[in-house]
């Protein structure tokens, strides 16, 4: 499995490190970033990640050097160059190098970009989450690379012995710290709506779309923690998780009252210690919906590697 490098105009076989000490990304985490998946030789809903990498930097008025066509030419020659058919392509674009300021300093924006070969997500039993409070800066639909609370949060999970946590934001429900949250209620599907709290998924948007084709109601509405027990599937969405049942949900019982509202008091630590699990809600048992879903999916993914790979 190859790994291709791209920075400041030009590929590489290795990792050229030749990023600045005063690069703002690295000192500011003054960037944004976008994944896609690869299917066959094609990005998987490529012009969507780039709409929403846009709105991105637009948000934070950082400067894109390309054009969505520009963009699109740059990540097929890259996704061919690398010589793999089945790989993740992870872009970001930071302020540039600058004298250390807080301010926008007038710098030239610096793109960084990755190849790197993904098999297939693994058939799962159902994943376990780890309800973790949601204490993230309230612009989450900016897809910046500031992403310590999602690594504390995934390090909990991890600790725990789950695949991923669910945020949880004053007792309701937002989303896992790499993926979108779904649940159905009585034949119904919910997932939190697309505001400030949550980072719109672009597979989260395909789901939306398949859902309204298979004629599954849908509603986009925040479940709380009290309404897990009216829930009879729950489901994760991601580039790279792609639909991922879930199994069971669980939570540090001396942590509850966090879920709900947060101390004024700062924590001796931000990760999150699972040493007294209790479970919040748990697959009793089908998932004919999760299931449906999926096969949409797959369909989907199949149509985009049965397509002959886009000459940049």
């Amino acid at each position: 499995m190859s790994t291709l490098y791209y920075y400041d105009g030009h590929f590489y076989d290795e990792d050229p490190a030749k990023v600045s000490l005063e690069d703002r990304g690295h000192e500011f985490g003054d960037g944004v970033y976008e994944v896609v998946r690869v299917y066959g030789g094609r990005p998987f809903l490529l012009e969507w990640h780039l709409e929403r990498f846009e709105r991105s930097c637009s948000a934070i008025g950082l400067h894109n050097p390309l054009s969505r066509e520009d963009w699109i030419r740059l990540i097929h020659e890259a996704v061919r160059r690398s010589h793999e058919s089945e790989a993740q392509v992870y872009w970001q674009l930071t302020r540039g190098a600058a004298p250390r300021v807080h301010w926008f300093p007038g710098s030239d924006s610096k793109v960084t970009l990755i190849v790197r070969a993904q098999t297939a997500a693994a058939p799962t039993g159902g994943a376990t989450l780890l309800a973790y409070p949601d204490e993230r800066w309230a612009h989450v639909f900016v897809k910046t690379i500031n992403l310590l609370p999602n690594v504390l949060a995934k390090e909990s999970a991890h600790r725990a012995g789950a695949d991923e946590a669910l945020l949880v934001r004053g007792g309701v429900i937002t989303e896992g710290a790499g993926s979108n949250a779904w649940f159905v209620s009585d034949g119904k599907l919910y997932t939190h709506p697309a505001d400030r709290h949550i980072l719109p998924g672009i597979t989260r948007r395909l789901v939306l779309q398949l859902a309204q084709s298979l004629g599954i109601p849908t509603l986009e509405r925040a479940v709380t923690l009290s309404e897990l027990r009216n829930v009879e599937e729950v489901f994760m969405t991601g580039t790279t998780t792609e639909i991922l049942p879930v199994q069971k949900i669980i939570a540090e019982s001396s942590r509850l009252t966090q879920l709900s509202e947060l101390e004024d008091a700062p924590p001796e630590s931000l990760l999150y210690e699972c040493v007294n699990p209790v479970e919040l809600w748990a697959q009793t048992g089908e998932a004919p919906l999760t299931e449906r879903l999926r096969a949409a999916f797959a369909d989907a993914v199949a149509h985009c590697r049965n397509q002959s790979p886009m000459n940049p």
